[in-house]
């Protein structure tokens, strides 16, 4: 049942921004399903469904649980940012069954996504990831959510009208191009650069969890941003930054003696910068592992 795993695992993050929290749930799901009697399991026709059931229902739980363990997280919380393990294969601290291996990099678990993902209710959240991303049925939702298919589909039009609103489209090469400026513009501690770089209303969140130091509070504005990341340049000798895929999309890593200490993903419109979310909390680092 390994096809099973690796689809429950992309489902689970998607639907909670944490690979220990969707681990935890892709196991829970198995154990429940291996506590079945041979009986029952022989009369399930497909295990990859019930499987898929039972993860929808318990990261359900976990959502529904999840704002107010976030209300005593210290500082911002940000999902879990993935690296493109083509890009770590040179002491890459992940092996091929590790969950960060297993999620597949596409438009749906980009940082900016996932954040608006975390702005929805939590059943709107299941009923828009597993149709508008899966593409299962509104009638196998239900099952899921316990509702009858209309309320399903009204919670994933919610959902979607969320994104629409929240999304602009960008390419990746204007990304890709934006992201390089900064990285040269950050190591040339050139602040009228970054300023130019950053829209005037961008925002930076940073995740440090209370383990890192970091801003506790988004920073706001271009100039207030530009400000602080020559203050970090001027303040880490010895940092390097990388180029390198975050959720699929063109982002930035700091690294210091090889160990990865910061990961930041971009929001892009009409080339400039609208948001930037740093992650230094080191357990949400531990798939980044070691670059050669």
């Amino acid at each position: 049942m390994a096809g099973e795993r690796r689809q429950l695992i992309n489902v689970a993050y998607r639907l909670l921004g944490s690979l220990a929290e969707s681990e935890d749930a892709v196991q829970e799901a198995y154990a429940r399903w291996y506590a079945l009697p041979r009986s029952r399991q022989d009369e399930i026709v497909s295990p990859g469904a019930w499987l898929t059931t039972v993860t929808g229902r318990i990261c359900l739980d976990v959502l529904g649980s999840a704002r107010a363990r976030r209300e005593r997280y210290v500082g911002a919380w940000l999902p879990d940012p993935l690296p493109d393990h083509a890009e770590w294969d040179h002491g890459h601290a992940t092996g091929p069954t590790d969950p960060a291996d297993q999620v597949v990099l596409d438009e749906s678990v980009t940082m900016a996504f996932l954040v608006v993902l975390e702005s929805m209710t939590p059943a709107e959240r299941v009923a828009f990831v597993l149709h508008d991303v899966f593409r299962y049925r509104y009638a196998e939702i239900a099952g899921i959510l316990d509702r009858t298919p209309a309320a399903c589909k009204q919670l994933a039009a919610a959902a979607r009208r969320r994104v629409r609103v929240a999304r602009a489209p960008v390419t990746a090469a204007g990304r890709a191009d934006a992201v390089r400026q900064v990285k040269e513009a950050w190591e040339a501690r050139d602040i009228v650069a970054l300023v130019d770089l950053l829209d005037p209303a961008a925002v930076m969140t940073a995740d440090g969890g209370g383990m890192a130091g970091t801003v506790l509070r988004p920073i706001e504005g271009g100039a207030r941003i530009a400000q602080y990341m020559v203050a970090i340049a001027d303040r880490a000798p010895g940092l390097q930054l990388l180029e390198r895929s975050v959720n699929g999309a063109p982002g930035l890593v700091a690294r210091r003696a090889g160990t990865v200490l910061t990961v930041a993903s971009f929001d892009v419109v009409d080339g400039r910068v609208t948001r930037i979310w740093a992650v230094r909390n080191p357990e949400k680092l531990r798939p980044w592992g070691r670059d050669g």
